[in-house]
């Protein structure tokens, strides 16, 4: 059955493409109609490819992987920022740290960095330091907080990018593309949807659109990780009765001779 429902999608404006001026052609295929001189995307069109795109996100958080999430724009970072937290998944909602992707081994440096005066200010160390140089050290990691925060727990690559407005955020996805990660996009009349693996014909600029579409892959990835959970818990059973058995077939064994003795 469809999780997708098309008149939730209506009410929520995602078929709002941009005006006509701002058209890219290679949404052609995705737009349903021209209105008082604004595109309409076909939500038909955006039914199918959001069914495609959650039900890969799902598999990708059964097998345990993660999806990093990209929204700098004001309407969506809060939207994006509270759905990844919620499903424990990195995300980033301020300026793109340049190279993250393709130059991950110094960005994690980075975040090393700022765990170290983490460590320094539990052991004591922190405190000893002068006024001056606590103050900026102080400074130093809340620079980093605010670009790298939000991704302190990726410590490998992600499986995948999920974006919102594919012309804002060109630079990640052109990291993820060169890099081979998979990309999920909400893509407006405005963007290029065949640089995108996974493109969702979408209107990328109204908050209850975002919503919408966010609370559709929220649903999905999190199915994802309650699947995963019970396998594992099934997997944990299944180990504990096998080393139950093996340990009484031991047991057995060791009192077979002492029968015989008698």
């Amino acid at each position: 059955m469809s999780r997708t429902n098309f008149k939730e999608l209506l009410e929520a404006g995602v078929h709002f493409g941009h005006l006509k001026k701002k058209y890219n052609p290679a949404m052609g295929p995705y737009v349903f109609m021209e209105r008082n001189g604004i595109h309409i995307i076909d939500l038909n069109k955006t039914v199918a490819m959001l069914e495609d795109a959650t039900a890969a996100m799902k598999q990708i958080a059964k097998s345990g992987k993660k999806i990093l999430f990209v929204a700098t724009k004001k309407q969506a970072k809060g939207i994006v920022a509270e759905t990844a937290a919620a499903l424990n998944m990195p995300f980033i909602t301020e300026r793109w740290p340049g190279g993250l992707l393709t130059n991950f081994a110094t960005i994690r440096k980075s975040i090393k960095k700022m765990q170290t005066i983490d460590k320094m200010k539990e052991n004591g160390t922190f405190d000893s330091l002068s006024k001056r140089e606590r103050l900026q050290i102080d400074r130093q990691r809340a620079k980093l907080d605010l670009n790298l925060g939000s991704i302190v727990k990726m410590t490998r690559m992600p499986e995948a990018i999920f974006i919102i407005d594919t012309n804002k955020e060109n630079i990640a996805l052109a990291e993820a593309n060169k890099l081979g990660i998979r990309s999920f996009a909400m893509n407006d009349t405005n963007t290029n949807p065949s640089l995108v693996n996974f493109p969702i014909p979408a209107n990328d600029d109204a908050s209850k659109s975002i919503e919408c579409i966010m609370s559709l892959v929220k649903t999905a990835i999190a199915e994802g990780l309650e699947e995963r959970g019970a396998e594992q818990d099934a997997k944990a059973v299944e180990k504990k009765e096998k080393a139950k058995k093996i340990a009484e077939k031991a047991s057995e064994k060791q009192e077979a001779p002492k029968k015989e003795d008698k």
